[in-house]
């Protein structure tokens, strides 16, 4: 099976050796998005706006990928504090609705460019 390679400049560059997403099939694997501004590359301020500047990007990776968010079968989100999990909740419920991908959650000692979240996707389309 080809894959194809998924860019846009509607989410932040990659910033190391990986693409935005890749396409296998009907099956796109969306890399981790931390809450970096695409325009600026910088971190968003506070938990709030990171978790919202990531949902914001993995929308955008699955636009170009011609999916939506509700193309997503499998969600993983990493926070650096599990407490904040209940504002991952609040935030996904603006942009998933139902029935919701499956989804784990988990805590991590630290992330890319002192990010508190990332979340990564696996979107299935057709």
């Amino acid at each position: 099976m080809a894959k194809s390679i998924i860019s846009t400049a509607h989410a932040p560059g990659a910033i190391g050796t990986y693409s935005q997403a890749v396409r296998c099939g009907n099956t796109v694997y969306v890399s981790g998005q931390i809450g970096l501004d695409p325009q600026t590359m910088q971190l968003a301020e506070g938990i709030d706006a990171q978790i919202q500047r990531v949902f914001e990007n993995l929308k955008a990776v699955a636009l170009a990928a011609d999916a939506t968010l509700g193309d997503a079968a499998k969600l993983t989100i990493y926070l650096t504090d599990l407490a904040h999990f209940a504002k991952v909740n609040e935030v996904m419920a603006r942009y998933f609705t139902q029935p919701y991908p499956a989804r784990a959650a988990v805590g991590v000692a630290s992330l890319p460019r002192g990010a508190l979240v990332e979340a990564d996707a696996i979107l299935v389309t057709g």
